[in-house]
């Protein structure tokens, strides 16, 4: 049984999906802990509903990134995970912690990586005239936003578009992907190859 320890900052509305997905589907694994930098954030009591222990290692009691950093992987070590997977969680992490974790960490970036890496991504694909936008699971490396892909998910850009009406859109293909994603993990489906990640049984990496 894998255990998963996920990473959230806000609402955590994609942890939301592992969650019920684990649940729905009988993974062969368990979501142990959910960690936020926020102790407000709302996936906290969500985690605590669901029995799953919710832990808040606020990122302001801390002077640096690297402090914060090590207090993060001690909290999340104690868990003994075989999964971290950072699911909307706002921070950049230090090549330290992507070194600890290297290989069994996951990110979810809302876009077609490796356009447009960093913030505000929606804002600027329409910026940018693109006539597709997208998500993707990657496992996470030391250069941001980055590393092996997954899995992608791709919609249309529709004519009026706001920012806000495509990451809607996007989220949705979001809370499929990401379930999936994390499941072939568990499973021990993927393959990686340099940068090239392919599923052992053929599976679908793309989600439309």
């Amino acid at each position: 049984m894998k255990r998963i320890a996920i990473l959230i900052s806000g609402r955590g509305s994609n942890m939301e999906a592992i969650v019920q997905a684990c649940a729905r589907e009988g993974w062969p694994a368990q979501v142990v802990a959910v960690i936020s930098n926020r102790p407000e954030a709302a996936g906290l009591d969500y985690a605590r509903r669901q029995g799953i222990e919710a832990i808040a290692v606020d990122h302001k009691a801390f002077a640096d990134r690297g402090t914060f950093d090590a207090a993060l992987m001690q909290a999340i070590d104690a868990q003994r995970p075989d999964l971290v997977v950072m699911a909307g969680f706002m921070r950049i992490v230090t090549p330290a912690f992507t070194a600890h974790y290297a290989g069994r960490l996951l990110n979810i970036h809302p876009s077609l990586l490796p356009s447009f890496a960093g913030l505000h991504t929606h804002e600027r694909a329409l910026a940018a005239g693109c006539k597709l936008a997208g998500a993707t699971v990657h496992f996470v490396t030391a250069e941001l936003d980055h590393g092996p892909i997954v899995a992608q998910a791709m919609v249309p850009v529709l004519p009026g578009d706001s920012a806000q009406q495509l990451a809607a859109r996007v989220l949705v293909l979001e809370h499929q992907m990401y379930p999936a994603a994390v499941r072939w993990f568990v499973e021990d489906q993927l393959q990686i190859d340099g940068l090239r990640v392919s599923h052992r049984g053929g599976a679908a990496q793309l989600f439309t």
